[in-house]
């Protein structure tokens, strides 16, 4: 009975009034702790992830952000707006001001006026708490522990916060935060004196890519914002009522700062050819088990076998020796080590040993290597089911042993497929400048990266993009 009271008593002090409707609701995350957690996981995706390495595109994009988040509900919060370097096609905003646009979303918008609703529809998430009512609901769903965490000052300090972050981080909106935050960005952009009639073109061109692989390392766009059924009607809708129905397009200028960007998966940064994984900057390959399903994910290069019942990852274990990666490793609690080994592989320093790993689908086996070279540790991890090593061990060992420098000239020197702009010269269709000016990628995707539609006809004088560049080499 006592804890009954004192829960209702907490619920009833953490109700607050949001700054976008007005209304009261319940709330167990402070703006403090709200501006805490978004700034924690800032860091950690900028590092994960990475920025965009270009500080004109970085500051362009900024400043349309902050022009438009100085003017929302909450203009104090901590904004900040920064271009991630992944070839997914989205956005997304963290708990108290920090909003990320990765570089793919960036190639395929066409105007400064639709970043300005992609940019106001990311706001609108923070202004309105989005994230923080989905913390909070979460958090009801276990009131025992959940309330402890989130008002205990102690937990918050060694981040027990930042994990509840994470784990909502990309989460699928429900469509009235959805739906809200549309209308909340088209509100920003037409404050600030943009053309909302862009916007419901934006949206098309985000449905349309999410249909299609986006080679990237990020979730796609509707992945993490739900169609509300209707948003490119509601967008026309709003747009229409707009008088006059003019504003900022900036197209041009938006162009001329996207000339340049990379384009799709960066090969600098790993790429696959058949099952064999290069690195040109850090100049190694790896060759993983024919058939098994690989990845290039921010933090780790992935495969797993046919069966779905191994897994080989690499990771960069620090700077360190391979001993003391080995042995940070090796001593984790809930983890068994077998024998552990001294060696070379393809002449650099390693260490390697068995192990057995409690988790909570049961007991794990696997061989954990750590490899020296060009001054960074590596760790090799091959994992299977407790039963099942005497099965994989082979290969994770043969995967071990394929780590070696890279010297195919023609994979040092890959280089991005990038975004390049045309002046149109006379009027002419799609397909014709399709023909007339071919790209690197298929004519289907330089129709979307425009905007455009299959015949249609583009007046003398429009600037477009198309890409080129990005050739990888061949086995």
């Amino acid at each position: 009975m006592r804890r009954a009271v004192w829960v209702a008593l907490l619920l009833l002090v953490s109700c607050v009034r949001n700054p976008v409707t007005g209304k009261r609701q319940l709330t167990l995350v402070s703006e403090a702790q709200e501006i805490e957690l978004g700034q924690q996981a800032k860091a950690e995706i900028a590092q994960s992830i990475g920025l965009y390495p270009d500080e004109r595109l970085q500051a362009y994009v900024a400043g349309i952000g902050q022009q438009l988040a100085t003017h929302s509900e909450r203009p104090k919060l901590p904004w900040s707006f920064q271009v991630l370097d992944d070839a997914s096609v989205n956005a997304f905003a963290l708990p108290g001001g920090p909003i990320f646009v990765t570089r793919g979303i960036l190639t395929h918008l066409s105007s400064e006026s639709e970043l300005a609703g992609v940019l106001g529809h990311e706001i609108g998430h923070v202004t309105a708490k989005h994230s923080v009512n989905q913390m909070t609901k979460a958090q009801l769903a276990g009131l025992g522990l959940g309330l402890g965490m989130i008002l205990s000052p102690e937990l918050r300090q060694v981040g027990d916060l930042a994990q509840v972050a994470a784990q909502v981080l990309f989460l699928k909106y429900g469509r009235d935060d959805e739906r809200q935050s549309d209308e909340l960005g088209f509100k920003y952009a037409l404050q600030q004196g943009y053309d909302v009639r862009e916007i419901p073109q934006t949206f098309r061109t985000l449905g349309r890519v999410s249909e299609e692989a986006g080679g990237g390392r990020l979730p796609a766009w509707l992945s993490t914002h739900p169609d509300p059924g209707d948003r490119v009607i509601a967008a026309l809708q709003r747009a229409a009522k707009v008088e006059p129905p003019q504003g900022q397009v900036r197209r041009e200028e938006y162009l001329s700062a996207l000339a340049g960007v990379v384009f799709g998966a960066n090969p600098r940064q790993g790429f696959f050819v058949d099952n064999r994984f290069m690195h040109p900057d850090l100049k190694f390959q790896l060759t993983f088990p024919p058939q098994w399903k690989t990845q290039n994910a921010p933090a780790a290069v992935v495969a797993g076998s046919p069966s779905q019942d191994a897994a080989i990852q690499l990771t960069v274990a620090g700077k360190g020796s391979p001993e003391a990666a080995a042995q940070k490793f090796f001593t984790q609690e809930g983890l068994r080590a077998g024998e552990v080994s001294r060696g070379l592989v393809s002449g650099n320093p390693a260490v390697s040993g068995l192990f057995q790993a409690q988790t909570q689908q049961g007991v794990l086996e696997g061989l954990a290597t750590f490899i020296a070279y060009n001054g960074i540790v590596y760790q090799i991890l091959g994992l299977t089911p407790a039963g099942r090593l005497g099965n994989y061990g082979p290969l994770f060992r043969n995967t071990v042993a394929s780590f070696e420098p890279l010297t195919d000239p023609a994979a040092l020197n890959v280089q991005p497929a990038r975004v390049e702009l045309v002046k149109v010269p006379s009027e002419m269709t799609v397909e014709e400048f399709v023909a007339k000016y071919p790209s690197s990628v298929p004519a289907e995707q330089v129709v979307l990266i425009n905007g455009l539609d299959r015949g249609q006809r583009i007046p003398a004088g429009a600037t477009l993009k198309r890409v080129v560049g990005g050739e990888l080499p061949r086995r």
